[in-house]
């Protein structure tokens, strides 16, 4: 049965959209400093999308719907929903983007009016890790919905009034939510060449900051994501380490045979 429930409105950011580094076919997603405003850069390996953070810098999660109709997005911050705090999974609240808008999100929802600011940091100062859900850290997600049309809405609420057997999805606070399938094994090789756990990045709970929305409603087409947009996040030195950055060379010295004029000895 689909469900209309609240959701928040993001606020309209900065007019000039800057080139999304991950791009969905609905929404692009890509990370910002804050303190140069500038997004930072990405850097495409084995068919993900990879940034280098760096601890204790600020960013924000910029989006821009690529539509011209509303849609909801679901974000996910280190396998944690953004707004509600839960353990994320695709059938829980979001922000609602406009036609054509491109918006920021700062922190983690902390009420209608304030959010606690995103920040890199080392794994155990994590939000995911200090709520005991250190697993998934290190991976910003973006499940993004269509907005049902109203005439469609109520021939499926029809519909839905017939019974039905439910395939491959459980029901949670009266809305879908797909069921995830098991993660595979990393190969041996993956974990010899992973950074160890403690050194990764993950996100902060940071100070809370004025950050306004509201309330609205929104009733999804599907109950599964029409797009997903996954973005990873580690520190320059580890994507080295996995191989997604060249390691620097560094060339020695070349003497100059004509240097300057005679100096005077020490001592």
């Amino acid at each position: 049965m689909h469900t209309t429930r609240r959701f928040f409105i993001a606020m309209a950011a900065a007019a000039a959209a800057w080139p999304a580094f991950a791009h969905g076919h609905l929404v692009e997603v890509e990370l910002v400093d804050r303190q140069r405003n500038q997004p930072l850069p990405t850097y495409q390996h084995q068919g993900a999308a990879w940034v280098a953070g760096q601890p204790g810098s600020r960013y924000a999660v910029r989006m821009r719907n690529r539509s011209g109709q509303r849609v909801l997005v679901v974000l996910s911050i280190d396998g944690v929903n953004a707004v509600s705090g839960e353990t994320a999974a695709t059938g829980q609240t979001g922000y609602v983007l406009g036609p054509w808008q491109t918006t920021e999100i700062t922190g983690w929802r902390k009420s209608l009016t304030e959010a606690a600011a995103f920040y890199f940091t080392a794994l155990p100062d994590s939000y995911a890790a200090r709520t005991d859900r250190p697993d998934n850290v290190g991976v910003i997600g973006a499940a993004v919905f269509r907005e049902r049309e109203p005439d469609l809405a109520m021939r499926r609420r029809l519909e839905a009034e017939q019974p039905r057997v439910a395939q491959g999805s459980v029901e949670r606070d009266g809305a879908a939510e797909s069921r995830a399938a098991p993660a595979a094994a990393p190969a041996a090789a993956a974990k010899s060449a992973a950074p160890a756990r403690d050194e990764r990045l993950g996100t902060g709970h940071g100070e809370r900051e004025y950050a306004p929305t509201t309330q609205t409603s929104f009733e999804r087409a599907s109950e599964r994501p029409a797009d997903v947009v996954r973005v990873r996040y580690d520190s320059y030195e580890n994507l080295m380490v996995l191989g997604v950055l060249p390691r620097p060379r560094f060339l020695p010295a070349v003497p100059n045979p004509f240097p300057g004029f005679v100096p005077d000895p020490r001592g």
